[in-house]
């Protein structure tokens, strides 16, 4: 059974306590939290003090995708600000090891995510020091993507990687998630779902998130 993992990004900023109330309501595993600083990607999320209050509202698990520049300045504040699994990216971690180390010494799952480009077996030498896989199916930065197709081969060229080192590293993958593409996304090997609009954009968003949660 997939995890599901709704992301914020797609939700209406102005009653992010009903979305809360919603996902709490609803089969859905994770808070998605997309943290973006205009410089590795072209946009501008959320931070800080409303990942803050975003925890006061659930005891699901926080999500934390920092697509960010030198993520490692920021770590102990997005601990302490409620996130359970941290995300930072190959791309902007020159000294990724060091990176990975000081998110486990906080007491947080680690996850590496990738790019569209980024071939996944880059991941090789450090895939043992891993939670999980965040394979990025569309380019960061915003929300609405269609899914890039070339994704599949790469989630199962990573899960061969997993099952030969014998490891236990979920494999996420976000970006472009709808219902009609789920099934092929979980049989390439995908553990953990990111769905922003096909699940804040839906007639029935808890009816979206439970579809999502078969397969």
């Amino acid at each position: 059974m997939a995890i599901v993992a709704p992301s914020l990004l797609a939700s209406n900023f102005l009653k992010l306590q009903d979305e809360c109330k919603m996902l709490n309501e609803s089969e859905a595993d994770w808070f998605h939290l997309d943290v973006m600083d205009g410089r590795f990607v072209p946009n501008i999320s959320f931070g800080l003090p409303v990942i803050e209050q975003l925890r006061k509202t659930t005891t699901k698990q926080f999500d934390v995708h920092l697509m960010i520049e030198e993520p490692e300045k920021y770590t102990h504040e997005f601990k302490n600000a409620g996130a359970d699994r941290l995300i930072i990216h190959w791309e902007a971690c020159p000294s990724l090891h060091r990176n990975i180390q000081q998110i486990k010494a906080h007491g947080m799952k680690v996850a590496v995510a990738i790019n569209p480009h980024t071939p996944v077996n880059f991941l090789s030498d450090i895939l043992g020091d891993l939670d999980q896989v965040c394979i990025m199916s569309v380019n960061p930065g915003f929300g609405g993507q269609y899914f890039i197709p070339h994704t599949l081969e790469k989630i199962k060229s990573l899960k061969k990687m997993i099952n030969e080192k014998k490891l236990k590293v979920l494999i996420e993958v976000d970006g472009g998630i709808t219902l009609e593409n789920a099934a092929s996304i979980s049989n390439a090997g995908a553990d953990v779902f990111v769905a922003g609009s096909t699940v804040f954009k839906s007639a029935d968003p808890k009816a979206t998130i439970a579809a999502l949660k078969k397969l």
